[in-house]
């Protein structure tokens, strides 16, 4: 499993990479999202490959939205362990949430002939400094 970047603890990413056949990476991000600081107020585990940079938020986003199927890559854990602070929830039932475990990975069965990242860094780059103010960046 990968680091927990701490700067944002509503959404937390671990670089769960997937070795095995399909559903075994929400398998991992269940488990994942049930020890310690994920599971305190946490409700999201975001599971990507390690091509992407669990740091950067864009990246993250990036992989659910060109690698995850609603469908079939997000599960929902019921009556999660939660805190008194998750201004989500009512008061009266504060202690418990429910947590959506998202697999952002290459799906299993195409991980042979999933198309490569075609951006290389250098494009990036100079794609920003060109529409930058149109991008928000």
């Amino acid at each position: 499993m990968g680091q927990v970047p701490r700067r944002n603890t509503a959404t937390l990413s671990a670089g769960l990479r997937r070795r095995s056949a399909a559903g075994t990476t929400l398998d991992r991000g269940g488990k994942w999202s049930s020890v310690a600081s994920p599971a305190y107020l946490g409700r999201f585990v975001i599971a990507v490959d390690d091509d992407v940079d669990i740091w950067n938020m864009d990246d993250v986003w990036w992989a659910v939205l060109t690698r995850c199927d609603p469908q079939r890559d997000i599960e929902f854990l019921h009556r999660t362990w939660s805190g008194p602070l998750d201004q989500a929830i009512v008061p009266e039932e504060r202690g418990h949430n429910s947590r959506a475990i998202i697999d952002a990975t290459i799906p299993w069965e195409w991980r042979d002939h999933f198309p490569p990242v075609v951006v290389e860094p250098e494009l990036a780059k100079a794609t920003r400094e060109k529409w930058g103010w149109l991008l928000g960046k």
